[in-house]
Parts: C-alpha cells; structure tokens; sequence
C-alpha cells in the first residue's frame, strides 16, 4: 500500500506540474476524489489496528512489570519491536491523505480558473 499511495501522489504532481493539453479537470478531480476514499478508508483500518496494538502493548508492559518473566519480557519487546512499523505505515497514509487534500484543492482552482 505504501509504494501504491507514494506512485499515485507522484503522478498527480506530475500531472499537475504539467498537465497535459486539454486536460478534464472535472474528471480528474472525480478520479482523485474515489482515491482519497480509498485511502481515507485505510487509513481508517491502521488507525484502529494501530490504537489496538498499542492498548495491547501498554497491557503487556503492565503484565510484565508485575508479574515479571521471561515470556511476557519477549512479548513486549517483540510488541515494540512491531509497533515501529505501524506506527511508520500509519505517518505515512495520514501524511499522504493530507497530501491529497492539498492536490485536490489545487485541481478545484484549476477548474474555477479554467486552465
């Protein structure tokens, strides 16, 4: 999911950077609107997944400082291990979602202007 959002956004800026003659801005944003759904979906799912792992993580931590050994230790290193990738994957949907929202309004003025 990671390289799919990073090649779209590359080609919108693209796209943008130099639109092409006789571009359909109207059509475009349409394609670009059904995207940010896509994404805004997902980043929806990691949030939750995210959230969750983390709740799960802080109970592990609690866990093995009560009750210390050395299964529950591997757990919750294991856990925070994992935790650097969700929350990495997470940054990068919310950043790219946001991203989008600019371009987006970016392609609106286009519209208005006519260009």
């Amino acid at each position: 999911m990671g390289e799919r959002i990073k090649n779209y956004l590359a080609q919108i800026d693209a796209m943008l950077a130099d639109p092409p003659e006789g571009i359909d801005y109207e059509k475009e944003i349409e394609k670009h609107l059904v995207q940010i759904g896509f994404f805004m979906h997902e980043r929806l799912i990691h949030l939750i997944v995210t959230v969750l792992f983390a709740i799960l993580t802080v109970g592990t931590i609690f866990f093995a400082v009560a009750s210390p050994s050395v299964g529950l230790l591997l757990l919750t290193i294991a856990l925070l291990i994992l935790m650097v990738p969700y929350i990495c994957h997470y940054y990068l949907l919310e950043n790219s979602v946001q991203k989008m929202y600019k371009q987006y309004d970016e392609m609106l003025e286009r519209k208005e202007a006519g260009r």
